[in-house]
């Protein structure tokens, strides 16, 4: 009786740690299914519902990551279910949705601006996988799917919420869908964030501006709001590798000592 009490004590916390595990690869599935529902629904001409779903795998796919560091139970099958569903939800549903939103009236052009991004999304998360142990961890190599998603997204919901039909402004569209998909795959440095550190103090202000901003100025036009936020966060990239390149150029200049 003794020596099976540890064997059964083992046996749980195995079945326990298994059970963790299922947790990171919920939130995993569910953003999954947020991509597809996008797709589901771009497809039905609901293109409003499309746009908000890619913004709720984008919120369930920051989760999935985070909930697995604070459980301890990263692992290569949730690495690789990850990218899998962010090439659906971040790959693949944005092409659809701004290609039946705005490029299907360009023909053959629309449809290879949909694949060039599609493309383009698929070698960005590739080459995440790849250099993940060697890149710097303050900032992701070019513009991340999600954000690249999003700006996609951000647009459609905020055309249709002003009334403006795809059709009239596919030039648009074009330009955007493009420049993210390029930038995905660009060296362009963007700040990942992997720094914040929740458990850390931070100044009163800091809190007040997280605050006004997730409570008053998001719910205050949640498509403009959030379009212009991954608008700038897309260009932001850019000024920082204007600045280091200005900064490189002045060391370069000054003489030695």
């Amino acid at each position: 009786m003794s020596d099976s009490l540890p064997e059964r004590t083992v046996l749980k916390a195995r079945l326990r740690r298994r059970g963790i595990y299922l947790l990171p690869n919920l939130f995993t599935t569910a953003a999954l299914f947020a991509g597809f529902y996008a797709i589901v629904q771009a497809m039905n001409g609901n293109f409003e519902y499309s746009a908000i779903a890619v913004f709720i795998a984008m919120v369930l796919d920051g989760l999935d990551g985070r909930v697995a560091r604070l459980t301890g139970t990263q692992s290569e099958f949730g690495a690789e279910y990850d990218s899998l569903s962010d090439m659906v939800s971040f790959g693949v549903a944005p092409a659809l949705i701004v290609y039946e939103w705005a490029l299907k009236e360009m023909g053959q052009w629309g449809w290879i601006i949909a694949f060039i991004y599609c493309a383009c999304a698929a070698l960005r998360l590739a080459r995440f996988n790849t250099n993940i142990e060697v890149v710097d961890k303050r900032f992701f190599q070019g513009l991340p799917s999600p954000a690249a998603a999003a700006l996609i997204a951000g647009l459609v919901w905020v055309t249709i919420n002003f009334q403006v039909q795809g059709s009239d402004i596919k030039g648009l569209a074009s330009i955007v869908t493009l420049f993210a998909g390029l930038t995905m795959v660009s060296n362009i440095p963007y700040y990942s964030g992997k720094e914040f550190n929740l458990r850390r103090r931070v100044p009163f202000f800091t809190v007040l501006l997280l605050v006004l901003f997730f409570f008053v100025l998001i719910p205050s036009h949640p498509p403009l709001v959030l379009f212009i936020l991954f608008a700038a966060y897309a260009f932001s990239g850019y000024f920082v590798k204007l600045w280091r390149f200005g900064r490189s150029k002045k060391n370069s200049e000054t003489p030695g000592t």
